[in-house]
């Protein structure tokens, strides 16, 4: 096995540093480095400069394989020395580059915690770097850059130095960060405007600086995403430029404040300059890297239009963008696309989604509706919407084409709702009705499925089906009646209808969420055609009900299943409401295939997000005159009534509103009794005529008064499966609509006050009557309240009186019984008692006994002589009367009979008996 290894201190290292250290191969001559310092600050001897650089010169091969971490400082201090002579003494150019190279080299460091000590005095060496950019010499600059550069190339060093281990390979960038380096470089590019090559290079530095978050936003912070997107088409003709200056501006959007890289971007030169370079490359560039390169510009540009403020119409840049999309489609005489065919590359398929992509950005900018009209988007996407058509040559493959056309339709999704009259122009609802029918259709076709759009459909049309249905859901939500009159002539109702009978019946366990999503869009677009008019209701007619009451009688687990059955059954909600209420004869086939126990159904789910609407749907279908028998029959778990689920909805409804109740859910706040919490903490204010104060919004923001007005439809009378708590909170919601008023007047009251009014007589005498008439009210149900349950604890009282009663008599049952088997087992067991036991119920028999008896009655004993058992022997007694040739004596059929009968093969045989004249009379048995 592996060992667990302790790893070392820093005194540990430091102590056993030379032990580990590589063999000899080289060692630090010694080397006075404040002497050099000392001597390159003199300025007076004659022979001074040539002493200067011979110094200089021993430094750099005394650090020729390495630069301390302890001398870094002074080394430094020793370069910007050399540099500051350089403009008199260009002889001094040569020794501050070679310190440079020095920089590449790694740094040493003699102790473990060389990189901690020396950590400051590393970063503000490295920041000195970015300061040289400013002195005016090219091959200076040109240093520097590489010399950043090697930062993120670390060779090892060519000789090990006794003592010294080469420091952490990120160390200098780690300094670099620290000390601000990539700041000072931004800055520097102002200088080099017109010098091709040193600009060149600085953006090569940045690009390696631009990896890191830390200088990323230094880099953010010194304007660097504006400075460099300005000159990004400035004449190059290495291109390396552009290259590099995309790159700078992908990593500043990836690593840095995306929102602030984009507020930099957002201005008029940047847009220009990046619109002439996307035109550039959009019209010559041929090459693979020319495209990817052009891509990367377009998604640049698809970042920056997401900001409002970008002036992308102002550039120009918007009108060129349409052109490129739809020049494929729609034939134009623009010379920008004059001979420009796209091919089916990758990268020209890229830049078709991209465009497609853009496009739904830039619509979000009303202003450039005119542009896309100009552009006719509408047409361009809609060539798209059609069935594949067999033996045709298109320039895509048959894969793209699919993803092509899914992103199309997506696309119109957007564009579309705001160009109605264009989408009329084209026919936009014959066309994708005809889509449609495709889709359902037993067509073979083999989807490929493979895009972010296409998720879901491989093998089938579903991916096209539910982005087909996606775009008619927004044309309808758009409430155009043209639009809709349209379709609903075209229709549309009976397909959708079909369209979802089928999607039931395929049972596809893998493609689930997708059925559900265009089982959801079909209900909400069938939901918008019908909301307003009484005929579409008629026409969704008994079909329509009986999909929505399938949906309503799925598992209730499933809507936890995250699938989408949650999103379905508010879409079959609003079906109910929007396709179904205000037409009778749906509303009576939807109450005879009880649709009302499946709306209560759903409401015991207890789900506070379907509690709302459904309650709503039960309002209007109160209006119903058959309804209300449907709510009263309804019984839930454990024989729940309606209107037991609906006050115990009620009581849950005030524990999260904060309403206070005592323990009983009796009122405390006479003046105030619906009070909730919120209402508790925020002051009343004084508003205008037209918004509506808390107290009324109270009424829309919870479902108190939607249960009242349910009960209320059910008269709150004979109410069934009532318990005595429910009573309690009835007598709240019976009220619910005085206590509301009287809340209202109230904070009319309040704002009066706070607005320093002072009413007329009259007015202040009713506010007090309506005030005192409210707190009245409360103070009356109160009341009623207290009685219930001071009637319900007597009631519980008496119910456990009963109880103690039964379980009493169950006690003295057994006690009987026990003193019972007490005695059985003495008359056992003792001899003396068993004979005591025999006399006393002989006794009791005799006692028992009629004394008088009247003449010539026969007595017939009732047990049997000579058994010494207290036990009853049974109903046997010895009938006299009775001939005993017949019977063969009282004991016939025991051992110790008397005489037996004698027994004769087959049946018995009647015996024919004469009359004896000395024969008693037969009388009956006692």
């Amino acid at each position: 096995m592996r060992r667990q290894r302790k790893l070392p201190t820093v005194m540990d290292q430091d102590n056993n540093l030379k032990k580990t250290s590589n063999p000899v191969e080289g060692a630090f001559k010694s080397m006075d480095l404040n002497r050099v310092i000392k001597l390159l600050e003199e300025t007076d001897k004659d022979d001074l400069e040539e002493k200067q650089l011979k110094s200089v010169k021993k430094l750099v091969q005394c650090y020729q394989n390495g630069l301390p971490l302890r001398d870094l400082a002074q080394i430094f201090k020793v370069l910007n020395l050399c540099a500051e002579k350089i403009e008199n003494q260009p002889s001094f150019v040569e020794s501050a580059c070679n310190i440079l190279k020095l920089c590449g080299l790694p740094f040493l460091k003699k102790k473990v915690s060389d990189e901690i000590t020396y950590a400051e005095d590393t970063a503000n060496s490295l920041a000195l770097l970015g300061d040289l950019m400013k002195i005016p010499n090219s091959e200076l600059r040109i240093q520097v850059c590489k010399c950043i550069v090697d930062f993120y190339h670390a060779e090892p060093p060519k000789k090990h130095i006794t003592g010294y281990q080469q420091a952490n390979s990120s160390y200098k960038i780690q300094m670099a960060e620290v000390g601000g380096l990539a700041k000072t470089m931004v800055q520097s590019l102002v200088l080099l405007e017109n010098q091709l090559i040193e600009k060149l290079w600085v953006l090569k530095a940045l690009q390696h600086l631009s990896t890191s978050e830390v200088n990323c936003t230094l880099m953010m912070k010194a304007q660097a995403a504006s400075g460099i997107c300005t000159h990004i088409n400035d004449p190059d003709p290495s291109g390396q430029l552009l290259f590099r200056s995309s790159e700078i501006l992908w990593n500043l959007l990836e690593k840095a404040s995306k929102g602030e890289v984009i507020q930099q971007l957002s201005n008029l030169d940047c847009l220009q300059a990046l619109k002439e370079v996307f035109k550039n490359l959009f019209i010559k560039g041929f090459s693979n890297y020319d495209r990817q390169l052009r891509n990367d510009i377009l998604v640049i540009t698809t970042i920056i239009a997401q900001n409002p403020e970008a002036p992308m119409i102002e550039s120009g840049f918007t009108k060129d963008l349409i052109l490129f999309a739809t020049f494929n489609e729609v034939k134009s005489q623009n010379p920008l696309v004059k001979g420009i065919k796209l091919s089916n590359s990758h990268e020209d398929f890229e830049l078709k989604k991209l465009l497609f992509n853009i496009i739904v950005i830039l619509c979000k900018d009303l202003s450039t509706i005119q542009l896309l009209i100009d552009g006719k988007v509408i047409w361009a996407l809609f060539t798209y919407v059609k069935k594949p058509e067999k033996n045709k040559i298109i320039e895509w493959s048959a894969a793209q084409y699919e993803e092509l056309q899914l992103h199309s339709i997506a696309t119109l999704s957007s564009v579309a709702p705001l160009l109605i009259e264009e989408y009329m122009l084209c026919q936009g609802n014959a066309r994708v009705l005809a889509f449609l029918e495709w889709c359902e259709s037993e067509d073979s076709f083999f989807s490929h499925g493979n895009s972010f759009h296409g998720a879901g459909g491989r093998g089938n049309k579903f991916a096209q089906m539910r982005y087909s249905l996606r775009l008619l859901r927004a044309m309808v939500y758009l409430e155009d009646e043209t639009i809709n009159n349209d379709l609903c002539e075209k229709g549309t109702i009976h397909q959708l209808i079909g369209i979802f009978k089928n999607t039931i019946n395929k049972d596809n366990d893998r493609e689930e969420a997708i059925l559900l999503e265009i089982q959801s869009d079909i209900l909400l677009i069938l939901s918008g055609l019908c909301e307003h008019s009484v005929p579409r209701k008629e026409i969704f007619g008994i079909e329509g009900v009986d999909i929505i009451l399938h949906v309503m009688k799925t598992d209730s687990k499933k809507l936890q299943s995250g699938l989408g059955y949650n999103v379905l059954l508010f879409s079959t909600l609003d079906s109910i409401w929007c396709c179904i209420l205000g037409c009778y004869s749906s509303e009576d086939y939807f109450l005879e295939k009880e649709g009302i126990f499946l709306l209560l159904d759903l409401l015991t789910l207890n789900q506070k997000k379907f509690c709302n609407l459904i309650l709503g749907i039960m309002v209007e279908f109160c209006d119903n005159p058959k309804t209300t028998a449907h709510v009263k029959a309804w019984r839930g778990k454990k024989n729940q009534t309606a209107a037991s689920l609906l006050i115990k909805l009620w009581r849950k409804e005030e524990k999260e509103l904060g309403v206070k109740r005592d323990k009983y859910g009796k009122i405390i706040d006479t003046k105030k009794p619906l009070f909730t919490s919120f209402q508790e903490e925020h002051a009343i204010i004084p508003l205008p005529a037209n918004c509506p104060t808390m107290a009324v919004m109270d009424v829309a923001e919870n479902i108190r008064a939607k249960i009242y007005a349910v009960l209320g439809k059910l008269d709150f009378e004979n109410l069934p499966g009532l318990s005595a708590e429910d009573f309690v909170t009835l007598c709240i919601i019976h009220r619910y609509l005085d206590f509301k008023i009287g809340e209202i007047w109230n904070e009319i009251r309040e704002e009066i006050k706070l607005e320093k009014l002072r009413p007329v007589t009259t007015d202040i005498r009713n506010l007090d009557i309506i005030t005192t008439a409210s707190e009245n009210i409360g103070k009356m149900v109160a009341s009623l309240q207290s009685e219930m349950i001071e009637s319900q604890a007597r009631q519980d009282m008496q119910n456990e009186q009963k109880v103690y009663s039964k379980i009493q008599a169950t006690h003295k049952q057994r006690e009987l019984a026990n003193k019972s088997w007490e005695n059985f087992v003495a008359r056992t067991s003792n001899v003396k008692t068993l004979k005591k036991a025999k006399r006393l119920q002989e006794k009791a028999i005799e006692s028992s006994r009629y004394n008088d008896r009247p003449p010539n009655a026969i007595f017939h004993r009732t047990d049997i002589k000579g058994l010494n058992t207290t036990v009853p022997s049974g109903p046997v007694i010895t009938v006299e009367s009775t001939p005993a040739r017949l019977v063969g004596g009282p004991l016939a059929d025991t051992d110790i009979a008397v005489k037996k009968l004698p027994i004769r093969g087959g049946a018995l045989q009647r015996v024919k008996v004469g009359k004896t004249v000395d024969e008693p009379k037969r009388s009956a048995p006692t």
